[in-house]
């Protein structure tokens, strides 16, 4: 993958992956249109690298909330914040453990894997139909939520199935707040990131040729300063448009991908 083809690459990730249309589906769908063919591993290794990017712009956009949890944590008591990260653990649990039994099985999934990404994109689109006729509450996440919210993002580990769209419209169909949603979506992923690129530089399952390196960097910075623009702006996009337009264009996206593949 040449370094032009990257930074497109990772412009997409960073607009994407704020919004309930699929990132990774959309980064499979980039790949193809740009002819790349690189092998299952090698397209899961570039899609880590661009989501590890906006995970670390997701960081800081939300550093002051992140700071303020942790300073609370550390004293001890079991208040609101702390329950928001037992909240957080409860969540990743789920995807975390799919993601260690069923590793190989989802690299599989990847790389020019365009029929299952379209297929995946409708059923985003019918999750973001049912959240948008969910009545407006000021309901927090609860412990059960969040373990039902951590299941969907594990389902969302399958490209084209969007993670916030499938997480979000979960919280929405609990009857949670849809702005508290957008929060806890967008915080619950970072740990998850940090956490496969964690266990992948200490196992070495991230290997990558060295020709790749400036590839792999460009499309990093792209993904992250895209994505510090984009977190700043799209998350009020988020929280105050209706779902169903999104819907629309992942409907619309899903079915002219499987018409022009099939």
């Amino acid at each position: 993958m040449d370094i032009l083809d990257s930074i497109l690459l990772g412009i997409v990730q960073g607009l994407t992956e704020f919004l309930p249309v699929s990132s990774s589906g959309h980064l499979e769908i980039g790949k193809a249109l740009l002819g790349n063919n690189s092998i299952a591993e090698e397209s899961l290794i570039f899609t880590v690298v661009l989501h590890f990017a906006t995970a670390l712009s997701t960081l800081i956009v939300f550093r002051k909330d992140i700071v303020l949890i942790i300073s609370q944590l550390l004293k001890f008591r079991w208040n609101e914040d702390t329950q928001f990260i037992v909240k957080i653990i409860i969540s990743i649990l789920p995807a975390g453990l799919v993601g260690l039994m069923f590793e190989k099985q989802l690299e599989s999934l990847f790389g020019n894997n365009i029929p299952l990404v379209g297929s995946m994109l409708i059923v985003t689109a019918l999750l973001l139909f049912l959240a948008d006729r969910a009545k407006p509450t000021t309901k927090k996440v609860g412990f059960w939520d969040a373990l039902i919210i951590g299941m969907s993002q594990a389902v969302a580990m399958l490209p084209g199935v969007s993670r916030s769209g499938a997480t979000i419209s979960t919280s929405v169909l609990l009857g949670n707040d849809k702005s508290k949603a957008a929060r806890f979506s967008f915080l619950m992923v970072i740990p998850l990131i940090f956490g496969k690129i964690a266990k992948d530089l200490i196992s070495g399952d991230l290997n990558y040729d060295a020709a790749n390196f400036w590839s792999l960097s460009s499309g990093f910075l792209a993904a992250f300063l895209v994505g510090l623009l984009a977190c700043t702006l799209m998350i009020k996009l988020v929280k105050n448009s209706q779902l169903k337009y999104f819907a629309y264009y992942c409907l619309v996206v899903g079915i002219l991908t499987l018409f022009i593949t099939l």
